[in-house]
């Protein structure tokens, strides 16, 4: 089975990754993050980096997803390949830092890609208002997004409702938390295992 948890920087996808996958006895994946090259340059020169930072970020999930269907394991997995291509290339293009010729040559490669690939299972997605996200951001205190832009975060989160209203290719779960808490207190924690459970059991 494969669960993917899906959402806009500071969501809190990786923590509720991790969180799942120790209740549940699943297999957590996660995104590349700490061994990326391009992450600090680009927070520092979008524009010069966008296209390399985009095909890291594809090539990278494409493997993971390819390794998770040839497991035969109960994986979940923090972020998509989906979110690549429809969320941030997209954001960057409309921003004018991914010019077209660019983008287009993208999107043939994810296309083919995702050709080859399977939609997970279950999409969860977290829902965020920018306050929360803006908040999150600054407890995890990573360098490289400290000069993430209130105008950036409003333009993703955009793209990621125009996307997440429109996803058809498998069953998706909608959690909105503003108001959850999720680390610190179990029973916002078991409200969205109960969800999550209601959904896999449908899936047998």
């Amino acid at each position: 089975m494969h669960i993917a948890i899906s959402g806009n920087i500071g969501a809190g996808k990786t923590t509720l990754t991790k969180l799942l996958a120790k209740h549940f006895n699943w297999t957590p994946q996660f995104e590349d993050v700490d061994r990326n090259p391009y992450l600090d340059d680009f927070y520092n020169n979008m524009e010069q980096w966008a296209f390399q930072l985009q095909i890291y970020f594809l090539g990278s999930r494409f493997g993971q997803v390819k390794q998770i269907r040839e497991s035969g394991k109960n994986i979940i997995q923090d972020r998509t390949i989906h979110e690549d291509a429809h969320i941030f290339a997209s954001n960057l293009h409309d921003m004018g830092l991914l010019m077209t010729r660019d983008y287009e040559n993208y999107l043939t490669v994810f296309n083919l890609m995702n050709s080859f690939v399977q939609a997970p299972d279950l999409l969860i997605y977290l829902d965020a208002n920018i306050s929360t996200l803006v908040k999150q951001i600054h407890m995890r205190g990573r360098d490289y997004e400290s000069s993430i832009s209130i105008d950036y975060l409003n333009r993703l989160n955009d793209k990621y409702e125009t996307w997440i209203n429109s996803y058809d290719e498998g069953k998706k779960l909608i959690i909105n938390v503003d108001n959850l808490d999720f680390v610190n207190n179990p029973e916002d924690l078991g409200s969205i295992i109960e969800k999550v459970e209601g959904e896999i059991n449908g899936l047998f």
